[in-house]
């Protein structure tokens, strides 16, 4: 019986809690039956109504102003949506003070209370809306908006001792363990508020270093992503430790989940620890072109795990970090951006090769990309069956350009300097004869 006892007890506890805090909000209740309380309501809710009208009449026209604004930031278009959301309630809390403040000169201040309790926790519930615009995630910016709505309302009606003590009691136990749902309100809280610091750190930290010509590309994004990792890092430890979590314990359980995760996502790992190296070793850093099996474009962006490669027709790869590292990539702009070409041709045999040099030479270097400072080459590389067989190599610096094009045009020069000089390209030919049925015949009869 002892034993039972001490289990019935912490229940009874709650349920004589949960009583209290029910019995408060219905003398809460109750309190606004009063002849100067229910003209109170009956004002709020006057407000809220012209509230309402003004917002959908000035709506269409601040969703006008904005849409005119192509020019502005990202981040300042994001923040005006954020701020005309929050239009009712901004225009709500200004007429319930400018109500409070006249009825404070006409009659008592006990009789204009209830609208100021309601302008109060309005005012909240706006500044907690406004402050939700830096949380760039839009479940943890509901989620914390939604706590913080709830605390301030407890927390103004009076009721953060009696919910406190509630909350407190409804806990997890396991052995020496023990959370409460206070404990994991808390620290959703904290941890909210403290990775949308993190990431307003990050982002202006980001920007700074990115703006630095002084660091090479690959370093840049290699300090940034250090950044990252520290600040959201510090954000989560810190967020534990100020809700009282043992971090002992939780280094041990990291170990052990870290050796378990080294066996299971091998690939992973090599994916992340390849990326490292590629940033240090400064390889491939983004705006380089590379080539890699039939995949050529230039890199976009440097992740952890892959890097995203986008090709001339539009296509995004993302190759993992591994495949840099092991394969065999061709970086277009490792060291320098020159790049050489080679087209080949065929000339017919009556036409002189000396000239046809020459011709090749000049065409190549009337097109635009075509380097002058590295003259184009032309040399004979066989005797074919129909043509005498030419290579034609010329050098460029933009190789983000594109090479296909570069050799079109290439060719298209060389294909208007040979009509010009009346340089005739040729192609194998064939001649099929036809024979009558008298000479099949003829011919079988022979036979």
């Amino acid at each position: 019986m002892e034993q039972e006892e001490e289990i019935v007890e912490p229940i009874l506890t709650l349920r004589e809690q949960i009583e209290g805090l029910l019995f408060e909000l219905v003398d809460f209740g109750q309190s606004l039956l009063q002849p100067w309380r229910l003209y109170q309501v009956a004002i709020i809710a006057c407000l809220v109504v012209v509230a309402l009208a003004v917002t959908w009449i000035l709506r269409p026209r601040i969703e006008g102003w904005l849409r005119s604004r192509e020019g502005w930031p990202k981040w300042r278009l994001r923040l005006a949506v954020h701020l005309r959301k929050r239009i009712p309630l901004f225009v709500f809390v200004i007429l319930a003070w400018l109500t409070v403040a006249v009825m404070r000169e006409v009659t008592w201040p006990s009789r204009s209370y209830l609208i100021s309790l309601t302008a109060t926790i309005a005012f909240a519930w706006l500044l907690v809306g406004l402050a939700a615009w830096f949380l760039q995630n839009r479940f943890l910016r509901r989620l914390v908006m939604w706590v913080l709505w709830i605390y301030v309302t407890v927390y103004y009606l009076g009721l953060t001792t009696a919910v406190g003590k509630v909350m407190e009691n409804i806990a997890i136990e396991m052995g020496d363990f023990r959370i409460s749902s206070l404990d994991v309100l808390r620290a959703l809280v904290i941890t909210g508020v403290l990775f949308a610091l993190a990431r307003f750190a990050s982002k202006t930290t980001a920007s700074k270093v990115q703006k630095n010509e002084d660091i090479s590309p690959s370093m840049r994004v290699l300090v940034v992503k250090f950044l990252q990792v520290i600040l959201y890092g510090a954000a989560f430890f810190i967020g534990l430790k100020a809700i009282g979590a043992d971090l002992t314990g939780l280094a041990v359980l990291s170990g052990a989940i870290g050796v378990g995760l080294g066996f299971g996502l091998q690939k992973v790992v090599s994916n992340l620890v390849s990326g490292v190296i590629i940033l240090l070793d400064k390889s491939i850093k983004p705006g380089d072109v590379i080539s890699l099996g039939e995949t050529f474009g230039w890199i976009q962006s440097l992740g952890a795990r892959y890097v995203s490669v986008v090709t001339r027709d539009g296509k995004e790869y993302l190759i993992p970090n591994e495949d840099l590292i092991t394969g065999q990539v061709v970086n277009w702009s490792h060291t320098n951006a020159f790049v050489r070409l080679d087209i080949f041709f065929g000339i017919a045999y009556g036409d002189d090769p000396h000239q046809v040099r020459k011709i090749a030479i000049d065409a190549a270097k009337s097109v635009n990309r075509v380097l002058s400072f590295r003259p184009p080459v032309c040399h004979i590389v066989g005797f074919g069956d129909s043509s005498v067989d030419y290579i034609l190599r010329f050098w460029i610096d933009d190789p983000t350009g594109g090479l296909t094009n570069i050799r079109g045009n290439v060719y298209l020069a060389l294909w208007d300097a040979f009509q010009e000089h009346g340089i005739s390209i040729p192609f194998p030919q064939r001649e099929v004869r036809m024979l009558d049925d008298g000479d099949t015949a003829g011919d079988m009869a022979k036979d």
